[in-house]
C-alpha cells in the first residue's frame, strides 16, 4: 500500500487504474477514474503532477453506496462523493452545515454497510472557505456540521478522529473523499499545536474535528498521513503575510508530528525527504519562492504537487499535507 504522486497521464494506462483504490485529481474535471474525486482547484505546474493515488493491490469490489463511490481493496476501503448545497434549500445561515452534515451521514452509512468502521482520512473542498455568510465564516459553518454528524453517528469528537485537510475550491459543490481501515489506527497530534478538536470558542462554536496525523498499520507495513499543515503554533496563525515564513513553520510543524510518530510506534521512522507532498497555496505567485525554498532549503529529492486552493483560515497562505510508507 502506498501514496504516488503522479502525472494525469498515469491515469491513462489501464493497468494501473486497476490497481488504484483511489485517489484525487487537481486542474481540469475530466473523470478519469471512478475512484478519483476530481476536484475544481488549478494546478500550479503545467509540467507537475497532477494527480495523488492509492495503490493496494487487487481491488475486492466496487459500486456505490448512497452517493458516494467506493473501492475496495484488503481490508481498506475509499470512497468519494459530491454534495449540491442547492439541494438543501434556500440560501440559509444553517444551509452549509445540513449540506455536511448529510455528506458525513453517507460516508459513516457507507463504512457500516461496508464493514470497514474506522475513519482514517478525509479530504474536504468546498466553495467560497472564507466567506462571511450570514455573519459567520463558511469554515466555521462546515465544522458545526462536520461536528454534528459525527455526534449524531455515535463517534468520537476527540481523540481517535481522521487526520483531514479542508480546503476552498472552485465549483458550487462540496466534495469529500476518504479512506477507512477495518483495523484501527493511532491518531497522532503535535506538541507545538493545540489539538484541533480543542480549540478555543474563538474559532467557531464547533471545534474541527481531525487530528494532526494518521499512522495505519496494512500488509506489514505502516502508512503515515499528515493531515494540512499551516503556519499554527499553539491555536495561534503566525507570520502573516510572509509565505516563505509559513511554509517554514508548516515544515517544522510537520517535523514535529514525524517525531511524534516515533513516540507512538518506533518503526515509523520516516524523514521529511522520504514524504510526499501536496502544497496548496492561496496565490499563484507564491509558486516559485515556495517551490525553491522547498528545493534548496529543505533538498526534497520528490516533487511536490502544486495547487492553488484557499487555507482554511484567510491569513494563511499555504498549507501542506504529506504521506509516507514505512517499511516493516
Amino acid at each position: 500500500m502506498r501514496f504516488e504522486i503522479v502525472p494525469r497521464a498515469a491515469m491513462a494506462q489501464t493497468a494501473a487504474v486497476g490497481r488504484v483504490i483511489g485517489g484525487l485529481g487537481f486542474g481540469p474535471v475530466a473523470a478519469p477514474s471512478p475512484s478519483v474525486l476530481e476536484v475544481e482547484a488549478p494546478l500550479l505546474e503545467a509540467d507537475g503532477p497532477a494527480v495523488c493515488l492509492l495503490r493496494d493491490g487487487e481491488i475486492e469490489a466496487e459500486g456505490r453506496s448512497g452517493p458516494v463511490r467506493y473501492r475496495i481493496g484488503e481490508g481498506l476501503l475509499f470512497g468519494c462523493l459530491q454534495v449540491s448545497e442547492a439541494e438543501f434549500g434556500p440560501d440559509s445561515p444553517a444551509r452549509l452545515a445540513n449540506a455536511t452534515r448529510a455528506a458525513y451521514r453517507s460516508v459513516f452509512d457507507c463504512l457500516e454497510a461496508l464493514g470497514c468502521r474506522h475513519l482514517v482520512r478525509v479530504w474536504n473542498y468546498l466553495p467560497r472557505i472564507n466567506e462571511i455568510e450570514h455573519g459567520e465564516e463558511r469554515y466555521r459553518r462546515f465544522n458545526a456540521g462536520r461536528q454534528q454528524a459525527f455526534e449524531a453517528a455515535g463517534r468520537a469528537l476527540i481523540g481517535a478522529v481522521p487526520a483531514a485537510c479542508a480546503l476552498g475550491t472552485g465549483g458550487d459543490r462540496l466534495r469529500i473523499a476518504f479512506l477507512a481501515a477495518r483495523e484501527a489506527f493511532v491518531p497522532i497530534e503535535n506538541p507545538r499545536q493545540t489539538s484541533a478538536y480543542r480549540y478555543p470558542i474563538e474559532y467557531g462554536e464547533r471545534s474541527p474535528t481531525f487530528s494532526r496525523a494518521a499512522l495505519l498499520s496494512h500488509g506489514g507495513g505502516q502508512l503515515l498521513m499528515i493531515s494540512g499543515t499551516a503556519a499554527i503554533v499553539g491555536h495561534r496563525s503566525l507570520h502573516d503575510g510572509d509565505v516563505l515564513a509559513q511554509t517554514r513553520e508548516a515544515i517544522a510543524n510537520i517535523e514535529a508530528v514525524l517525531a511524534q510518530a516515533v513516540e507512538c510506534s518506533p518503526r515509523a521512522g520516516l524523514r521529511l525527504a522520504e514524504l510526499d507532498l501536496t502544497v496548496y497555496l492561496r496565490r499563484r505567485a507564491d509558486l516559485a519562492p515556495v517551490s525553491r525554498l522547498l528545493r534548496h532549503e529543505y533538498r526534497l529529492p520528490r516533487r511536490p504537487l502544486f495547487v492553488e486552493a484557499d487555507v482554511c483560515r484567510s491569513e494563511l497562505l499555504v498549507e501542506i499535507e504529506a504521506y509516507g510508507e514505512c517499511a516493516a
